[in-house]
């Protein structure tokens, strides 16, 4: 295949545990109940990974299905870029790992750690090393195993994240499938979604709400603005699963008046840099997009940071 210097995703795939925790199901120590959680998230369910399902595992199942179904044998992927802020440990990174698994053959692997916005930062990396000639085909992975980071007595996070892996394979297209990335990033904020050494995640929900509902609509218009497409011209708007609720005040300030809204939050919980990947394969998989539709994807969380772009449905 003859490289060009534009990119798209050419297949998706995913990975979802088995085990499927209802709002009924989580511990008695929480001082909860289904109502009070689906009325401030949305959540009904969440998929919680078992002890045998790692970052890794996960990823590598999700990524081993996108590429089958692109058709592309591992040998022919260059790089291998995995999103996650859930690993076990620091040293080593999961990519290489995950690579591995895949039986790529000396592919470049790296993690990238943007929380939420990972999978988003990583898609961006991948186009641009595919428009650069550096590798011809691409795997992106947003991967997560936030269960082991969640303190399950506490109902600020326990009732909302969960566990999961989206992969994306990246490849060279005739016309560009991905659009400019709109990113950006404020540490002042660093504190509102964090993990201290020792211990487990903690997140300040009201000031995420606030700052989401104020900041983050203004991304969205800049990403399609750089893409050439209005947001009343989307076929999807695929934000981070963050919480329904912003989903939704999202959805309407962006404008996207024609676009289905990707609502995976509700049976999947907030699987972080998988989120985005996860809903837009669920969104294909029952044919709320097509392929060719443009859809505008929004990661935000932890850091702060945030990325946008619009991109082609494969």
């Amino acid at each position: 295949m003859t490289l060009t210097t534009q990119a798209r995703i050419l297949a998706l795939g995913e990975y979802r545990p088995e085990r499927l925790v209802t709002n009924a199901e989580l511990p008695s120590t929480l001082d909860t109940n289904d109502e009070w959680i689906r009325e401030r998230t949305g959540i009904q369910a969440r998929r919680i990974a078992g002890a045998d399902e790692t970052v890794v595992s996960m990823a590598a199942a999700a990524a081993g299905k996108a590429l089958a179904t692109a058709g592309i044998d591992p040998v022919d992927v260059g790089l291998v870029v995995l999103a996650t802020c859930s690993m076990p440990t620091q040293i080593p990174g999961g990519a290489a790992q995950v690579a591995q698994l895949l039986g790529t053959t000396a592919a470049g692997a790296f993690d990238v750690n943007a929380a939420c916005a990972g999978f988003c930062y990583g898609l961006s990396v991948a186009a641009g090393a595919i428009q650069t000639g550096s590798a011809q085909h691409v795997v992106v992975i947003g991967a997560e195993k936030l269960s082991d980071w969640v303190d399950w007595n506490d109902r600020r996070t326990a009732i909302i994240f969960a566990d999961g892996a989206g992969a994306a394979v990246v490849g060279p297209a005739a016309k560009s499938g991905i659009g400019p990335v709109e990113w950006g990033s404020d540490g002042k904020l660093s504190h509102v979604i964090a993990v201290p050494p020792g211990g487990k995640l903690l997140m300040d929900g009201p000031a995420v709400f606030r700052w989401t509902t104020t900041t983050l609509a203004a991304v969205a218009r800049r990403a399609c603005s750089k893409a050439g497409i209005t947001p009343d011209e989307l076929a999807a708007v695929v934000p981070h699963q963050a919480n329904l609720r912003i989903i939704s005040a999202l959805a309407r300030q962006i404008g996207a008046t024609n676009a289905v809204i990707a609502d995976d939050i509700v049976e999947a919980g907030n699987t972080s840099s998988a989120s985005i990947p996860l809903a837009l394969s669920r969104l294909l998989a029952d044919g709320r997009v097509r392929s060719g539709d443009p859809v505008l994807t929004l990661g935000f969380g932890a850091g702060l940071t945030w990325a946008g772009h619009v991109i082609e449905v494969p």
